[in-house]
Formats: structure tokens, sequence, C-alpha cells
């Protein structure tokens, strides 16, 4: 698998691999019985009728999605994927390039945000090494593609057969290690996915690379001049600009990710496949999730129902992905950080509104007819 930064630099871009395309697994349609069955469910219920608002909408959807009437999201997991960037390298960050390694060990010591948050809702936490630069780091599940990924805004980032790879990893995962997970958070980290966030949101929706790309890790307006410029260079450089021709519904998905990468937000929408196939419903947190939500939509529309929105992100790109995903946020916290912690947050409100729906009383329980 040639042409991804196994050493820190740099390398040809080549695809020895004659796979184009990645095994990808069978998404069942909601279930629309149990959907049914809920929603004749809920006027029973000991409340007046729509009292508890939008908690009601999220578990008649949540019945669907996991093909239960009365669902049940009692084991949650976070996957914390990470990934390198090469594009870190022209300064668009306001940290280094080591300070993924740092956040990974982090993770795995149980001494980040998300996993102080993760404790606090009752959900595991999972880290993946997707690729970072360097070395593995013990301790955390390595499906490393490569170690880092190239500069996008001079090329391709990846080999097409390291964007299949990425992704048929993140459906193994789904498979293996999430396969008693009721829902599943998705997280991330890596210095400078922020570019590569919004240049694959700029990539699939049309957007200008202007509306959305933000300040990420706090960068002050100077640098983000040049991040924007960056993810210019990254669109026009792999053939992804508007000036190409094509309109972003043109762009084969596996072929944006291979451009522009990276390895962790390719597991991620792995992930986010192989938990829809097996009827498991995907949090989605901010924008590096967001990008892989993308992703994942594009290359199976049938995924989208099972991909749930969180938190209104500050980053502009997430409010793109947002709207083209069809999902409207639960809360606004003015979350920047990443990992998955607002997605971690999002989890008590879906297990609230199932726990509401399976739980509460009928009006027969309690010897009233229709809420008499």
């Amino acid at each position: 698998m040639a042409g991804h930064r196994r050493d820190g630099a740099p390398g040809a871009v080549t695809d020895p691999d004659p796979r184009t395309t990645p095994d990808r697994p069978t998404i069942p349609p909601v279930d629309e019985a149990a959907e049914r069955a809920a929603l004749q469910r809920q006027p029973t219920l000991t409340k007046p009728p729509g009292s508890l608002g939008r908690l009601e909408d999220l578990a008649v959807a949540l019945a669907g999605v996991t093909g239960d009437s009365r669902p049940d999201l009692a084991d949650a997991t976070v996957v914390v994927a990470a990934g390198d960037h090469g594009v870190v390298d022209r300064g668009v960050s306001a940290y280094p390039q080591a300070a993924t390694r740092a956040m990974l060990e982090n993770f795995l010591h149980g001494g980040a945000a998300v996993n102080a948050i993760a404790d606090a809702v009752g959900a595991e936490t999972l880290v993946v090494d997707a690729g970072i630069a360097g070395d593995p780091v013990p301790g955390a599940l390595a499906v490393r593609i490569g170690a880092g990924t190239n500069d996008a805004s001079s090329g391709p980032a990846m080999a097409r057969s390291d964007a299949v790879d990425a992704v048929e990893a993140g459906v193994r995962i789904a498979d293996s290690e999430l396969a008693d997970a009721d829902i599943v958070a998705l997280g991330e980290m890596g210095i400078g996915n922020t570019t590569i966030a919004a240049t694959i949101t700029a990539a699939l929706t049309d957007a200008a690379p202007a509306e959305a790309t933000g300040h990420g890790t706090g960068i002050d307006d100077e640098t983000l001049e040049r991040k924007v410029a960056v993810v210019e260079d990254a669109l026009a450089a792999n053939g992804l600009d508007a000036e190409a021709g094509d309109p972003a519904d043109d762009h084969d998905p596996l072929d944006v990710l291979a451009r522009v990468g990276g390895f962790e937000i390719g597991v991620l929408a792995g992930v986010a496949l192989g938990c829809a196939a097996d009827r498991t419903p995907v949090v989605v947190d901010g924008v590096i999730t967001g990008a892989a939500a993308l992703l994942a939509d594009a290359v199976d529309p049938s995924v989208r129902p099972f991909l749930l929105p969180s938190h209104a992100g500050a980053e502009p790109a997430h409010a793109i992905q947002l709207d083209a995903l069809d999902l409207e946020p639960l809360f606004e916290y003015d979350l920047r950080l990443g990992e998955g912690t607002g997605a971690c947050l999002a989890l008590p409100i879906y297990r609230s509104a199932c726990a509401t729906h399976r739980e509460m009383a009928t009006f027969a329980d309690i010897g009233l007819e229709d809420g008499g």
C-alpha cells in the first residue's frame, strides 16, 4: 500500500491494489412495523399527547431503526479513531502533529474530555489507531492504513486502495468490536483534520471553501486565511474544485477520500456503514465525524436513517453537513473539541426517549381510557 507516509516523508501515490470498491455490507430498510407499533403506543402512555415533544419522535424513529418497537439503548460505545495528516505541514493548526500521539495515549489512560463524559453517561470507549505518524501506540486497536497521509494540498492524500482499506477496516470494527453495542457514538483525533473535513464537505456539497472552513483548534484570523487557501489548494490539486466542472453529486466518495484523506475519517465512515447493517444507530459528533457521515451517505444512502444528530458544532462545515444529511441537532453548546464529546452528551437524550416510551404506564394500566 504505497502512497502514504510510513516514515513521515511524503511518498509518490501509486495504487498496486486492483480493488477500487470496498466490500459493502447490506443495510436493511427502516422496520416499518416496529415504527408503526411505536407510533401507536405513544398516545396510550400516561401523558398528554405530544407533551414529551421531540422525545416522542426520537423514540418512534429509533424503533424503526433498531427493529424493536420498545428499544433499549443500554449498551453504548464511543469509537475514537485517530489519524495524522500531511496537510499539517502547511501550518493550518495551532498544535503540532505530535499532539495526535499524545492525545491518543491520553485517551488510553482515561485523561481526555471524552473519557470523562463517556464515564459520566455510562459509555464504553474504544480507541482506534487508524494511521498516526510514527510507531503504533500500545493499547490502541490498530487498524493502521499507514503512518499518516500525504499533504492533500499538493496531490492525493493516499492511494485509492488505502481508502478502500480504511472503510473496510471500519466495517470490521463494527462487526467485531461493536457487535454488542445498542448505540455507537463517533469520535476522532487528528491534528489538521478540520482542514480535511472542510475539504471533504466542500467536495461533496459544493460549499465554497471559505464557507466550510473554520478556526478549528483556535487559530487566529491570519492562519484561518491560510487554512482556506490550503482547502482551495487541496480541491484544485485533486480535481475537486468548481473549476473542474463536475458537481459534487458526481464526485465518487472513495475518490474524494483517497484524494483528500484521512484514514480516521474513512474508518469512521466504515463504522457507520457496518453499524447500520446491524441495525445499530450511530450518533454523529462534530465536523470531523460529520465528514465521515457525509462519506458513508455518499457510499450508501441507505445509511442515513441510522445516523443520529447530537450538537450543532461551532465549525461552519458542520451546519453544512447536518443540512445535507437532513439532521436536526439536539442542542447547541458551542462545542468544538471533537473526540466524540458532543455525541456522548447526546446519549442520555436518546436513552431517555426510549426509556419513557418503553417504561411509562399506559392509561389502561392505571384504569383510565384514552387519557380521560
